[in-house]
């Protein structure tokens, strides 16, 4: 194994979460959920109507994906990230309900930033365009709220050294911003 690849487990504690910096590489281990727009919609809807999520919140990893459907045999089809800034309108709301880590590509919004720092959540990225490989590291699939939704339905999925990133730390250091600036003084 290489000594550079930390190795950790899902759902996050505060020690974890607080441990990772942009730039490390990881492997997660335990259980994540996926979810998308519409499931965060949904989250943040039964939270503005004072209802029970469906799923405590507290220390779990979201991850940004819609898969596509399992082959034979399979828990999954290919399970690459999505953007997400799509569900940046939802994610301080989330964050303040306990979540301690999100997985996904692209960038987040000042006020998400701000929002991770808060409450301690740092955000990973997966690679885009590898969710036929990324889906090897998911043991397990489970619906857990609102199937008609298709692949935005919000799920558990069991994850054995499921690899990522750590793009934003719970500081507020960007991965984004220190790979790019070299270029930026060309």
């Amino acid at each position: 194994m290489d000594a550079k690849v930390k190795h950790i487990r899902a759902p996050f504690d505060e020690a974890t979460a607080s441990s990772l910096r942009a730039g490390d590489s990881v492997r997660i281990s335990g259980v994540i959920l996926a979810a998308r727009d519409a499931a965060h919609k949904r989250l943040v809807e039964n939270l503005d109507r004072g209802e029970a999520l469906p799923v405590d919140l507290h220390g779990q990893v979201v991850y940004y994906v819609g898969p596509s459907p399992a082959k034979p045999g399979q828990p999954i089809g290919a399970a690459g990230p999505t953007t997400s800034g799509r569900m940046d309108a939802y994610t301080p709301r989330l964050l303040a309900e306990g979540l301690r880590g999100m997985i996904g590509k692209g960038y987040r919004k000042p006020e998400v930033v701000a929002a991770m720092q808060k409450y301690g959540v740092p955000y990973l990225a997966a690679v885009g365009g590898a969710g036929a490989l990324i889906a090897r590291s998911i043991k397990k699939y489970t619906v857990l709220a609102w199937p008609e939704l298709g692949p935005e339905a919000l799920a558990a999925m069991e994850v054995d050294n499921f690899p990522a990133i750590v793009v934003i730390d719970c500081l507020g250091n960007n991965q984004y911003e220190v790979g790019q600036a070299p270029y930026n003084k060309l």
